[in-house]
């Protein structure tokens, strides 16, 4: 498995992070105070965050909090709750940001702001064969006679309710549930971002599932963050830039995506 740390201008780009200089705001004073950095996933998206055999959260997302908070220069606590239960956490100040395949859209930049994106996701459609492999457009899957599984409060869910009106929405509380109703004939297909589908085929090579070629709809992932604090958003994107205009971002990519050594972590 690839390592991004084996690379010198990896290394030099983190030396850059940690130059950034410490701003004062509410956030950032209680990152700073409790020399710890509180970031919310689902722990279920993998390769972007899933829980592995031994307890750790690892994926994409892991390893990009670690470098964050490696130059913050404090502790990660990565807080694993239900993808629906980031936001109001978010918004209680339970964590301090969430970092969960979160697409960036109008309706979620109201009440959060967004860091990057670090990362172009989009809306894919994962089934078995025999059932749905023709479709390639969101007007064939438009049927009440179709059931899709979506994860519960999540774009997908509002994506097939626009696109798919009359489908039948199955909400799922994670992508792992969302396949074995899946694989077990409980629903037709499960719309969701395209790693999770990707995931699906790469976890289950032998059970006939399969994907879009194409995405059905294009969105960036982004790091949330309570708005009212403008030194912690300057200083998240100062990072997130650095690691979008280096190896780092390639690095990051090319361990969770391309290698699947990884896979042997999970449960």
């Amino acid at each position: 498995m690839r390592v991004w740390f084996r690379y010198p201008l990896l290394v030099a780009a983190a030396v850059v992070l940690l130059a950034q200089p410490a701003l004062a705001g509410k956030v950032l004073d209680r990152v700073v105070r409790t020399d710890t950095l509180r970031v919310g996933m689902s722990g279920d998206q993998p390769p972007l965050n899933v829980i592995a055999r031994d307890g750790a959260t690892i994926g994409l997302e892991a390893d990009l909090a670690k470098l964050i908070a490696f130059g913050m220069g404090v502790e990660l606590q990565i807080v694993n709750m239900p993808f629906a239960e980031l936001e109001p956490a978010l918004k209680k100040g339970k964590i301090d940001m969430i970092m969960s395949g979160m697409s960036i859209t109008p309706e979620r930049a109201r009440s959060m702001a967004f860091i990057g994106p670090y990362m172009m996701s989009g809306k894919s459609l994962v089934t078995r064969a025999g059932l749905l492999e023709e479709a390639d457009e969101t007007g064939d899957i438009d049927s009440p006679a179709v059931s899709i599984a979506v994860l519960g409060s999540s774009t997908s869910e509002s994506f097939v309710r626009e696109y798919a009106p009359r489908a039948r929405i199955v909400a799922v509380a994670n992508y792992e549930e969302g396949v074995r109703k899946l694989l077990g004939g409980e629903v037709a297909a499960m719309v969701a971002d395209m790693p999770a589908c990707a995931f699906a085929l790469l976890r289950h090579p032998d059970a006939g599932l399969i994907a879009l070629d194409e995405p059905l709809q294009i969105e960036p992932i982004g790091i949330a963050v309570d708005a009212r604090d403008a030194e912690f958003r300057n200083l998240l994107q100062n990072y997130v830039d650095v690691v979008r205009d280096s190896e780092l971002g390639a690095g990051l990519s090319g361990k969770w995506f391309d290698d699947d050594e990884w896979l042997s972590l999970l449960p």
